[in-house]
């Protein structure tokens, strides 16, 4: 994992030659941090065949001066009803200009020990959407939709929804994760804003507002933005606190859904 002054460098590389840019308000409320998540089956479709899912998964958020460093490790072991056990694991990482113009990102997929997916590359969006120039899996380019939000910018912005009283917030949205380019997204706010309350566990969180979200994740080809009937090709739900911290995560990856927990938080102090 690369050092704080050798991300906050990197960031820098990342921006230059411009000077340097506006940050998209909002940005002096995350919180630069390490989160641990225990991950166990919530719920299973009728036609799974899933009996049993556990597993971790790490993220963490660095302050690199002029961009967020963000990575996230992800193992979950799924068992099926005849005993067979299958273990995938995620690397994510992504470098994200605070003005929201430009993004670095690289994925990795491992199933059974063996790479079965890697997408990597770089995407810069514009005020007519932008474009992504993608290393792996293969070398090509893509334009993004007019509109293309980053995640941070997505987080940001969708908690700025849930403190103005908003129930919904949809953008498109390219995080790095798919070789597919952006996707649509739709956020639905419940229960309003919630003032602070006590947090004994996590006691960073005992002073933060938070919301209760839902965000569904759709392929632009199926009309995206809820569209009325498209289906979802992911969905997670979550409680987001003012600073950026998740915590009671549900995962729904269609024949079941994963709980995740917060069970530790730390801050990282910024460099900056």
């Amino acid at each position: 994992m690369l050092r704080r002054a050798a991300l906050a460098a990197l960031a820098a590389l990342l921006l230059a030659p411009a000077p340097a840019p506006a940050k998209e308000p909002g940005h002096e409320r995350m919180l630069a941090h390490r989160a641990a998540y225990r991950l166990s089956l919530d719920s299973v479709r009728d036609s799974s065949g899933v009996v049993q899912a556990q597993g971790i998964m790490l993220f963490e958020v660095v302050d690199a001066c002029e961009a967020w460093a963000v990575r996230q490790r992800f193992t979950l072991i799924v068992e099926d009803r005849d005993g067979n056990a299958i273990e995938t694991s995620s690397d994510y990482a992504t470098l994200e200009a605070k003005d929201g113009s430009r993004l670095r990102f690289s994925l990795t997929q491992i199933t059974e020990g063996a790479v079965t997916s890697r997408v990597a590359g770089t995407a810069e969006v514009t005020p007519e959407g932008g474009v992504i120039r993608y290393t792996l899996p293969d070398a090509v380019e893509e334009p993004l939709p007019p509109g293309t939000i980053l995640p941070m910018i997505h987080t940001i912005r969708s908690l700025a929804a849930a403190r103005e009283g908003r129930r919904i917030y949809a953008a498109p949205l390219f995080d790095g994760t798919s070789a597919d380019g952006a996707q649509d997204t739709t956020t639905i706010i419940s229960g309003g804003w919630l003032a602070p309350q006590p947090h004994p566990r996590i006691p960073l969180l005992s002073s933060q507002g938070s919301a209760r979200m839902r965000i569904a994740f759709f392929d632009r080809d199926q009309g995206g933005q809820g569209g009325g009937a498209a289906t979802p090709s992911y969905e997670v739900s979550l409680r987001y606190y003012e600073n950026g911290v998740a915590d009671e995560l549900k995962m729904d990856f269609g024949d079941f859904t994963v709980d995740g927990r917060l069970m530790e938080l730390q801050e990282i102090p910024s460099p900056c």
